[in-house]
Formats: C-alpha cells, structure tokens, sequence
C-alpha cells in the first residue's frame, strides 16, 4: 500500500518557541481530515521556521 503525501502549502514565519504547540494541536485535531502538518527551522536563517501544510 502506497502513500502518497502531498504538499498544500509552505510559509516561513518568525521562530517562536511556542509554534509547535500550535502544529501539534493542529496534527491532533484535523488529522481525520487527512491534514498533517509540519515545522522545521529554516537551514538558511536559524531566526526562520517553515511551517508546511501537507495532505495525506
């Protein structure tokens, strides 16, 4: 069984400490949605995180 995730929708946004508070209530919440998403630091400006939007 393959799975095929798709990517929906990127952005780069100031780093906080607390964003992955928000993905995480995200990813509990809408999960049944088949709407999963993520967050990563920047590799380019550690002061960046990208937050992703992916539909699996």
């Amino acid at each position: 069984m393959e799975s095929k995730i798709e990517i929906i929708s990127t952005v780069t946004v100031d780093h906080s400490d607390d964003l992955y508070k928000i993905v995480d209530l995200l990813n509990r919440t809408l999960k049944r949605n088949d709407l999963m998403f993520g967050l990563a630091l920047d590799q380019d400006d550690k002061s960046k995180a990208v937050f992703t939007i992916y539909r699996t």
